[in-house]
């Protein structure tokens, strides 16, 4: 059986016992107030250049995908050129059948043909009397227009 005196130790241990854990845990406490402040301070550095290395990795993420953005435009714009390059030239050649067939005369032809009446016109100036003013021998004289029924007729 226990003593009073036996039960008296075992409280004091108690006692003592609970007093160090106390006391530990005050000393627990006051390091981790002091420890958590560096820790924290720790931790923003390094969250600070987290965020740093984040956003430049973000940054060439963006700057790779504006490169490879402005490479799909250029290519998608000189795809689109050449396609109306294309539509152009069928345009033009079908709007130049269908004049051929109506027997217009081409831009070549009308050309052709306005030098050859200012030639004759020239010719014509010089054969005739010195008489006439240069004024008058600069008049244009009307050119008749002659219908052709097609290609075959050139």
């Amino acid at each position: 059986m226990a003593t009073p005196k036996d039960d008296d130790k075992a409280a004091d241990r108690i006692k003592e016992s609970a007093q160090q854990i106390w006391l530990a845990g005050l000393g627990a406490f006051a390091k981790a107030q002091q420890e958590g402040a560096k820790a924290f301070e720790a931790l923003v550095k390094d969250g600070t250049g987290l965020q740093k290395k984040t956003q430049q990795a973000a940054e060439e993420t963006l700057a790779q995908a504006q490169t490879r953005m402005a490479g799909f435009a250029s290519e998608f714009g000189a795809k689109a050129v050449g396609q109306w390059g294309k539509l152009e030239n069928i345009f033009e050649d079908r709007v130049a059948r269908a004049l051929e067939k109506l027997g217009m005369p081409s831009a070549a032809e009308l050309t052709a043909l306005q030098a050859r009446v200012a030639e004759l016109e020239a010719e014509l100036a010089s054969r005739k009397a010195p008489a006439r003013t240069a004024k008058t021998a600069a008049k244009k004289v009307p050119v008749r227009r002659v219908k052709r029924s097609g290609p075959a007729d050139r």
